[in-house]
């Protein structure tokens, strides 16, 4: 859900305290459309703000997730060291029921006077921004620059530029809840639609209320989120307002809880109460913070929002190479189906070869008997008039060996086709578990050695090579488990660095990564195993599947066939167990 406006005001409260007086140490831009600050905090110690101006999640919060920073500072990035580094946090405020924080800050200028500085986030989805301010509300720069003659041409436009004066995005045309007494709360729902759902009417009413608030305000007043309000009557009607005036107290007050619902042990949805409207069917988990809420809930799929922000020009170049592979194996199939007739072409030689008195040069058919046929009955066989009987006989004899020959090649290029297409598939899914720039970059390396990819120019050719290492977990039992995060790293996994009595795990018949369980020279314990596969099952393609078979070996019986690609293996004398994938325990059991 987008973070609405009564739950931002408890995550609000929550930076307030921790945030307020905190000297900035830092300043990062991770991605393009999030900026951390490094902070001291007075009751905290050390702490990490993100500001996230993404527009599919935007929000303010302390978070713990590591992000790995470019090379090189963007633009903004240095600007916001300029004006704010080693400066201090005044105050966090939030616009009364809208979805923008203010960070006012202090900070020292280029005379080194005290300057007051605002940084302003606009949460508010597609339009999310965030906006440096000097202390008379001028914009000094912003994340994304608008400018209201180019932009979409809606009437409410703003020009966020360099050098404009700062105003707030126009509110909505709705009603502040609370600034409603009782009494005007009871004459707006006497005089709405009596068909009209409940939650529908408190969503297009009121401002600040989300969708997931309306209707559990709705099911809290009629047992139903989508209950009409004629059926509420009188009761439910009062119902329905004490909830109302309820909610919106306990958010004046604090009184608010950060709570994540789960579906199928996956992040579904968050609020700042415990939901009651879907009547069991989902778990709720409390969070002592929002902040670590939201790291959980966000942790995942902004990963693989980076990633592919990032990795692109990777995605682009595998899935082209990828596509025109598939589409070269369909048209070799239909071409090896072809050649599946040729006997036929042989037979109708040997026809044309006994029946060489009945033709002459100029004829384009001949009509005989077929004696390939069980009954005997009759052929029409075509013929080039422009050829010899014996001509038109040798023809069909070398349509049927070619098609011979090609059935051949065709096989052996279908076979190596389809290593392809496996490999290229291998490669996609490994730039999904790609962590970090270097992880990217050693698949680019592996790219540009198997030829996919241009090898760099001379000066950028003598580089250092990129290396990055495997992740790694530790068993219950305390055992080592390697995860290879790319076929650089599964082929140094398996046929280099682990021994022949370690326990190589690995999906069935699906991509996924390489897996060594560490023996140490040992037996393992089932426990072990049993971690390692379901490991071996969420770093693959059926990360999002009920059961997952996964074979595991010794590494004395993996072998890589010569002249295979990179993280291609083979294996013998194995066993399978059927695990389901737990994100879950790869947090738990991951080794920071």
């Amino acid at each position: 859900m987008p973070l609405d406006a009564l739950c931002l005001s408890g995550l609000v409260h929550e930076l307030s305290q921790a945030a307020a007086g905190a000297k900035i140490d830092k300043i990062y831009q991770p991605g393009r459309d999030e900026v951390v600050l490094a902070l001291r905090s007075p009751t905290q110690g050390n702490v990490r703000l993100l500001l996230s101006a993404n527009p599919t999640h935007p929000r303010p919060q302390l978070t713990r997730l590591s992000r790995e920073n470019p090379d090189t500072p963007p633009m903004f990035c240095m600007l916001l060291r300029k004006h704010l580094a080693g400066g201090r946090v005044l105050s966090v405020e939030q616009t009364h029921l809208e979805r923008v924080v203010t960070f006012t800050l202090e900070a020292l200028n280029e005379l080194g006077d005290r300057v007051e500085r605002k940084l302003v986030l606009e949460a508010i989805g597609r339009r999310s921004n965030l906006l440096l301010l000097d202390g008379d509300g001028r914009i000094l720069d912003c994340l994304r620059r608008v400018d209201s003659n180019l932009g979409s041409g809606s009437a409410n436009q703003r020009t966020l530029l360099p050098g404009m004066f700062y105003r707030l995005p126009q509110p909505q045309d709705k009603l502040d809840p609370t600034a409603q007494d009782r009494a005007a709360l009871e004459e707006l729902l006497a005089q709405a639609p009596e068909e009209a759902q409940a939650d529908k009417w408190l969503l297009d009413t009121f401002g600040g209320l989300s969708p997931l608030v309306c209707r559990e305000l709705a099911w809290r007043a009629g047992g139903s989120t989508d209950v009409r309000l004629n059926t509420l009557g009188k009761s439910g009607q009062k119902k329905l307002l004490d909830s109302l005036e309820e909610l919106l107290e306990s958010v004046k007050e604090h009184h608010v809880t950060a709570t994540m619902m789960v579906k199928e042990g996956k992040p579904f949805d968050f609020t700042f109460f415990a939901p009651g409207q879907y009547e069991g069917s989902l778990a709720l988990e409390d969070f002592s913070s929002f902040s670590e809420l939201l790291d959980r809930f966000y942790e995942q799929r902004e990963h693989l929002e980076r990633i592919k922000q990032r990795g692109q020009d990777l995605i682009r170049s595998v899935t082209t190479a990828r596509d025109r592979t598939a589409r070269k194996i369909a048209h070799q199939e239909q071409e090896l189906e072809a050649t599946q007739d040729r006997e036929r072409l042989r037979e109708l030689g040997d026809i044309l070869t006994s029946n060489l008195h009945q033709m002459h040069r100029g004829m384009g058919c001949l009509r005989t008997a077929d004696f390939y046929d069980p009954e005997g009955a009759e052929v029409d066989i075509r013929l080039d008039p422009l050829l010899t009987p014996q001509q038109n006989a040798a023809k069909y004899y070398k349509e049927y060996n070619k098609a011979k020959t090609a059935q051949e090649m065709l096989t052996q290029q279908l076979e190596k086709g389809r290593r392809e297409l496996d490999y290229l598939n291998s490669v996609l899914e490994n730039i999904t578990l790609a962590e970090g720039e270097k992880d990217l970059g050693e698949i680019r390396q592996e790219l540009t050695d198997t030829g996919y990819l241009r090898r760099p120019s001379k000066a950028k050719g003598r580089e250092k090579r990129v290396v990055s290492k495997p992740m790694e977990f530790r068993s219950s039992a305390g055992l080592r488990i390697s995860v290879g995060k790319n076929n650089t790293q599964n082929d140094l996994l398996t046929c280099k660095q682990a021994f022949k009595s370690d326990i190589w795990v690995h999906t069935q018949k699906i991509h996924g990564s390489h897996v060594i369980l560490w023996t140490e020279g040992g037996q393992p314990d089932l426990t072990s195993i049993q971690e390692a596969a379901q490991l071996a099952a969420w770093f693959s393609q059926g990360r999002e599947s009920g059961k997952v078979a996964v074979d595991y070996t010794p590494v004395k019986y993996v072998k890589k066939p010569g002249g295979a690609r990179p993280g291609m293996v083979v294996y013998t004398t194995y066993e399978t167990a059927y695990v389901a994938p737990d994100g879950e325990l790869a947090r738990r059991l991951r080794v920071k």
